[in-house]
């Protein structure tokens, strides 16, 4: 979900009551002393108290900073005390999200195999973190098969349906999932985990900032019409300059690997944040959930993470590995 998004205003809610109807609570009150025919007196406007404006991002944004901060805090807690509650809390997050999404999928008529999806990515998570990339590949391939062979019990009808929304989420929740745990078995695991977490959330602050105040240019209005290209800037800009100061304060790496890692990341959170509005005009619906205050879903917060999380650990593998 991109955070530079422009606040479109609303409808205004419909009154209760019709005309002559006083408090359109199903009794007459006052009105009842009117003769009958005489128009009704308008309803008194609300007191500047009573008025709320929405943030620009058509969000409660405070819901959403205070969301965001308890969320961000339970991570680093778990990060840098015992490093498997960190993998614990992203197994979590994730299977949290393959429920938001299997949901969404039966509404609109598509069975997700959510029983073998869910069990093979968290194996993949675990065989990730304890035995690396090759114990991953083998554990993503069986998986595919337990996909292909849960789903024939459901009858040929929608079979290529259903398993391709199958693999659709095998990939784009635990595979992505499966690069942060191989983040944090590396050497200095929880400095490159922050690295990741740092960069992707400065895309999102910087083109929530720009693009609040100077959006004015569309970047894809057939799939996201409030994203700008004002705030697509202000998070390269946001990317850039915490790359730099990540790679070269936390990792000891040169200014440039920041750059280029600030420039991947944007590339990548943006691509996502797009990816994730494809995916939300197809199923037809606004978001993916309503666990998260002022946020929507799980997976409207993590998309963007989960896209650049094996771009930042490929780009760190080969930065940091001498």
């Amino acid at each position: 979900m991109g955070p530079d998004e422009l606040h479109q205003p609303g409808h205004a809610p419909e009154q209760d009551g019709g005309p002559g109807l006083g408090n359109g609570s199903g009794h007459l009150g006052p009105d009842m002393a009117r003769p009958e025919g005489s128009p009704a007196e308008p309803a008194p406007a609300p007191r500047p108290t009573e008025m709320v404006k929405p943030s620009r991002a058509g969000r409660n944004l405070r819901a959403a900073i205070v969301v965001g901060l308890i969320l961000g805090a339970v991570a680093l807690v778990s990060l840098f005390t015992v490093k498997v509650t960190f993998l614990i809390y992203v197994a979590a997050v994730v299977a949290l999200g393959m429920w938001e999404l299997a949901r969404v999928m039966e509404a609109r008529g598509i069975r997700l195999p959510l029983v073998p999806v869910a069990a093979g990515g968290a194996v993949m998570l675990g065989l990730a973190y304890y035995s690396g990339e090759r114990a991953l590949v083998a554990a993503l391939g069986v998986t595919v098969i337990a996909v292909l062979a849960w789903r024939m019990a459901g009858g040929s009808e929608g079979y290529l349906r259903d398993v391709t929304a199958g693999l659709f989420t095998l990939a784009s929740l635990p595979l992505m999932a499966s690069f942060v745990a191989l983040m944090l078995a590396a050497p200095g695991g929880p400095r490159r985990i922050l690295a990741w977490l740092v960069v992707t959330v400065c895309s999102d602050i910087g083109g929530y900032l720009v693009g609040s105040l100077l959006g004015r240019h569309p970047m894809a209005a057939g799939i996201s019409p409030h994203k700008t290209w004002e705030g697509f800037g202000g998070s390269a800009l946001a990317c850039i300059v915490a790359g730099v100061l990540l790679l070269t304060l936390l990792l000891h790496g040169s200014w440039w690997q920041g750059v280029v890692v600030g420039v991947a990341a944007v590339g990548a959170a943006t691509l996502g944040d797009l990816s994730e509005s494809m995916i939300k005009r197809d199923l037809q619906i606004k978001d993916m959930g309503t666990v998260l205050p002022g946020h929507g879903g799980i997976l409207d917060r993590i998309d963007s993470l989960l896209i650049t999380a094996p771009v930042v650990w490929l780009l760190l593998v080969i930065f940091l590995s001498h």
